[in-house]
């Protein structure tokens, strides 16, 4: 089931469950995910986009093997924050996703996630070359931090 609202996304997830928040490019996929407390997102891993059914089995394989309970992708906003062409795949990818899955996928606003990823990499004195290794999956990992400490002010507030 697709989740347009956050609140609702949240409200709809087991408790104690991993969570796979996802950066998806035109050419890649950057995965981070939660731990089952849901406090801290870990970048995972890059996979390299060919086909939506490659892209979508490799995916749901880690879904299994991570034993994952959602997916959380990144909406890529202009910065006024409407929504262009890269929301549109965004949106179609998810439409797509969720015919090969009964998860919850929800969507989080990821304005600047790569940014925040590149800074701290480069403060970490990240060489170039790993950087572009890491950059997704480390935006992946902002994205779902951020949708992690709105869910504990969800739940607290």
């Amino acid at each position: 089931m697709i989740y347009d609202d956050f609140e609702a996304f949240a409200a709809a997830l087991p408790s104690f469950c991993a969570i796979a928040g996802l950066d998806l490019g035109d050419k890649t996929i950057g995965i981070a995910v939660s731990d089952r407390m849901g406090t801290v997102a870990t970048p995972l891993e890059t996979i390299r986009r060919k086909k939506f059914t490659l892209d979508a089995e490799k995916l749901l394989e880690i879904v299994k093997t991570r034993d994952i309970s959602a997916l959380l992708l990144g909406l890529p906003r202009n910065m006024d924050g409407s929504e262009g062409p890269r929301c549109q795949k965004t949106r179609a990818f998810a439409r797509n996703l969720s015919n090969l899955t009964d998860l919850p996928i929800g969507f989080w606003d990821e304005r600047l996630s790569t940014v925040a990823a590149e800074r701290a990499l480069l403060e970490a004195d990240t060489s170039r070359k790993r950087r572009s290794e890491v950059i997704d999956h480390v935006a992946a990992s902002y994205i779902l931090q951020g949708a992690l400490d709105r869910m504990r002010h969800l739940n607290t507030g």
